[in-house]
């Protein structure tokens, strides 16, 4: 929790975005596992933390955008609380310590929104995605549950994203401890590959370094053998002589910022002339978008422009033959690399994407394209310091994708298929760090960076 300025200071100016309505902030609950007191570890929701601070079950809020009313809403706890949990702060203290003067018990919500609503009030809302929050909305404000998302108020989701998109110097010290423990997550891992071991090993190593000095890990662990499957979530496979190691995995620390890194690893420490090749093209690349990403650049043209290094690379090794910049505007790359460059994070490690990727990823001005990879790409906006973006192409070789575009003829004119058959078993690379926009560029987030030319690899799993 930052100190209740914080708050005070960001709930004044989302009133200043919105002068009518009830904004309504649900807090989430806790959720079970597999029955009602095994529950899954307790997340707060994003924008309830963004506003109120409060990182605890069974609280919501309101600010009246007419009068600038603030309540929160929750339930002191009672002796049986107290047996299981100790003693426990109140809902006023808690609600204090973040700059708000007004409590209530979590019931008397619904009598105070049922109350606005039969005054005329519009109550403003963002898209729920927990059921328990559904089923509220549902009961108290009448709304079906397939309207939710259309009824939730666009003002707010946009006051919101132009909030959250640029962060505040407080977030950017507890985003770099987040990257500063994310890199010892990674260099452990790098450190542990031995042939032989079970992938599952370095899933558990690399998960423990992330809850000893963090809360948890920001999404579920990727780490696989079978780079070219964008979310292979299975770690049952044996470190094997001769195969690239992809590791997509990041922390969530105690005030729930995020880090995102991915590295893609020599299982022999030693890449093969192949792997070296396509390897040397993705860190290109990826060292491309760091130095490009600055002020006023869009994000998608960073994309693009990555996009051409990989394109170009791909032809000097044969595999593509063509003009650069035509290949480019067919979206040759997106066979090759079908997500976009990189998304916003902070709070979330896809940050607000609850709200709508479009509403957090685009400006008015833009609109996604249909291209495969192009079409992926969360994040297109125009570039603004305080921005905390992703910077993560890859190339990966997918033989289902290659051969539904080769009964196409998909590009056909372009890409050499016969070529590509070689390349069926070399899995995929992805490269991933998290770059801050600052007033005249980009740096990296964290206080180092985890080896990514093929030189610094080499050297640091020389063993």
């Amino acid at each position: 929790m930052f100190n209740k300025e914080v708050y005070v200071s960001r709930r004044r100016r989302l009133l200043e975005k919105i002068t009518d309505g009830v904004i309504l902030f649900l807090g989430n609950n806790e959720a079970p596992c597999n029955y009602p007191d095994n529950q899954y570890l307790f997340r707060q929701d994003s924008n309830f933390l963004y506003f109120f601070g409060i990182d605890n079950p069974g609280f919501a809020a309101v600010l009246d955008a007419a009068t600038g009313e603030e309540i929160i809403f929750g339930n002191d706890v009672d002796i049986d609380d107290i047996i299981w949990m100790g003693p426990q702060p109140s809902v006023s203290e808690q609600a204090a310590q973040v700059g708000v003067a007004k409590s209530a018990p979590f019931a008397s919500l619904e009598k105070y929104l049922k109350a606005a609503q039969a005054k005329g009030r519009r109550i403003l809302f963002t898209p729920p995605y927990r059921f328990d929050n559904q089923i509220y909305l549902n009961q108290v404000l009448g709304i079906g549950f397939n309207a939710m998302k259309e009824l939730a108020s666009e003002t707010l989701v946009r006051a919101i994203v132009s909030m959250r998109l640029q962060k505040e110097p407080c977030e950017i010290v507890e985003i770099d401890k987040a990257c500063n423990l994310g890199y010892v997550m990674h260099r452990t891992a790098m450190e542990m590959i031995q042939l032989g071991m079970k992938e599952q090993d370095l899933v558990g190593v690399m998960e423990g370094v992330c809850r000893t000095g963090g809360y948890m890990c920001s999404f579920a662990t990727i780490l696989s053998q079978h780079g070219e499957t964008m979310h292979n979530h299975g770690h049952e496979g044996i470190i094997t002589e001769g195969k690239l190691l992809l590791i997509d995995a990041g922390v969530e620390i105690g005030s729930h910022y995020c880090s995102d890194n991915t590295r893609t690893w020599p299982c022999s420490s030693k890449f093969t002339q192949q792997q070296k090749e396509i390897y040397s093209i993705v860190s290109a690349a990826n060292n491309y978008a760091l130095a490009s990403a600055r002020p006023g650049i869009t994000y998608r043209e960073v994309h693009l422009g990555a996009a051409r290094i990989i394109v170009d690379g791909l032809t000097q090794l044969g595999l593509l033959h063509g003009d650069i910049d035509e290949m480019v505007a067919a979206g040759v790359q997106g066979m090759f690399m079908p997500h976009g460059l990189g998304h916003n994070m902070g709070l979330d490690v896809h940050d607000m994407e609850d709200l709508g990727e479009n509403y957090v990823g685009y400006d008015d001005d833009q609109t996604r394209a249909k291209q495969l990879g192009l079409g992926s790409l969360r994040m297109a906006r125009s570039l603004k310091p305080g921005n905390v973006i992703t910077d993560e192409p890859g190339i990966y070789f997918i033989p289902a994708l290659i051969e539904q575009w080769k009964r196409d003829g998909h590009n056909a004119q372009f890409i050499d298929f016969g070529k590509l058959e070689a390349y069926y078993d070399f899995g995929g690379i992805r490269l991933e760090d998290d770059l801050l926009i600052t007033e005249t560029g980009a740096r990296l987030l964290g206080a180092e960076r985890l080896p990514v030319t093929v030189e610094e690899v080499e050297k640091a799993m020389n063993r």
